[in-house]
């Protein structure tokens, strides 16, 4: 028997985040090959009186396929892909699997092959024409990450996933009103003091309609308005390496030092093009139940008390210039166990130690979201 809180993600899905209409065609595209949840999904579409098309797909033949990859194939490969998702609505992109590492010893060159084919007719056609969300489904690789029974991660997850999302989204408008009306943004914290404008770039609301968890407003740092050192806090599994202890320095924009782990890898990262330097997006976390990191950053993006300041393509609602086939979000939590941090706004403190001190934003405090 089937476990009730799949069915009612699965509901929510389709209703509310995609909002998929009578004669609408969906994309369910799941890496891991979790049929249960693709079966509820199909249900749920049909109910709607929608189309369902499944794609199923899986890690390990995904490393198989990219160890080989030529440009030329993978070009081949967008323009199969982009086919279809130009004939789609919606798109639910659905992530499983047992080993965040199963990319690891892809080589680079490999990865920027996929990136710039595959990846940005991701940007292109999904993101820019189609209703989507992207999520995450448990298993006890997740759970392990989590340092949590893989039945009291199963808890947390279906907790998280089936928040109030409508109620996070009307408690979220104070602080995208503010934003709006925001010129200069500081950033304080150990080993960070960076300064930056987000004047005239809109801040969007996150409330369960793209990712699934959700918990976020984000913007985009004017591209070259950006000086200082910042310095995240939570490690960044990215292109099948766990990067931590990452720190960057800005001049005018541009990442003009970073450091890691793996000094050397992280610099070829930035190296993948010419917009891999500067920023696309600037966003603060606020979902009340996801408290640590845990290696995915559908998660960790949205984690309370928490920014991500993001490394390469910038979305085109916070529109900021930035153009590139990488996206990094990495993230900096500010509670008081982390190391406390501050966010000022034209040099208003708007939030201290991960909570919102001003009597506008008490509404995005956890205790107020539950």
């Amino acid at each position: 028997m089937r476990d009730p809180r799949i069915q009612t993600l699965a509901h929510n899905l389709i209703n509310y985040s995609v909002k998929l209409k009578k004669g609408e065609k969906v994309l369910i595209e799941n890496f891991g090959l979790q049929t249960e949840f693709v079966e509820a999904l199909v249900e749920e579409a049909y109910q709607a009186g929608g189309y369902p098309f499944v794609s199923l797909k899986e890690p390990k033949i995904d490393r198989a396929l990219l160890l080989g990859a030529s440009e030329e194939q993978y070009q081949q490969v967008a323009h199969f892909e982009a086919n279809v998702m130009k004939e789609m609505d919606a798109y639910i992109g659905l992530r499983a699997g047992n080993n965040i590492n199963e990319l690891s010893d892809v080589p680079a060159d490999k990865m920027k092959i996929n990136g710039a084919t595959v990846g940005k007719m991701h940007t292109d056609i999904r993101v820019k024409k189609t209703k989507w969300v992207v999520l995450r489904y448990p298993s006890s690789s997740m759970a392990q990450l989590s340092g949590m029974s893989t039945r009291g991660f199963e808890d947390f997850y279906f907790q998280v996933c089936n928040l109030d999302y409508s109620k996070m989204s009307h408690a979220m408008d104070a602080l995208v009103e503010l934003m709006n009306q925001t010129y200069q943004v500081r950033l304080v914290g150990p080993g960070t003091d960076l300064r930056f404008s987000i004047q005239d770039i809109p801040a969007i609301k996150c409330a369960g309609e793209l990712n699934i968890p959700d918990g976020e407003v984000y913007t985009a740092p004017v591209r070259d308005s950006i000086n200082g050192t910042l310095s995240y806090n939570t490690p960044s599994p990215y292109q099948g390496f766990v990067f931590e202890n990452v720190s960057f320095t800005f001049k005018d924009g541009q990442i003009v030092e970073a450091t890691a782990n793996d000094t050397e890898r992280i610099n070829r990262v930035l190296d993948t093009d010419a917009g891999a330097r500067f920023i696309g997006e600037f966003a603060i976390g606020v979902n009340p139940f996801i408290h640590e990191p845990m290696q995915d950053i559908l998660f960790d993006e949205k984690i309370e008390g928490s920014f991500h300041f993001t490394p390469g393509q910038c979305y085109d609602d916070a529109y900021n210039g930035n153009h590139s086939s990488i996206h990094w979000d990495l993230v900096n939590i500010q509670r008081p166990e982390y190391g406390g941090g501050e966010i000022y706004f034209d040099d208003r403190l708007i939030r201290k130690d991960g909570r919102f001190v001003i009597p506008e934003l008490a509404c995005l405090n956890p205790e107020n979201l539950l």
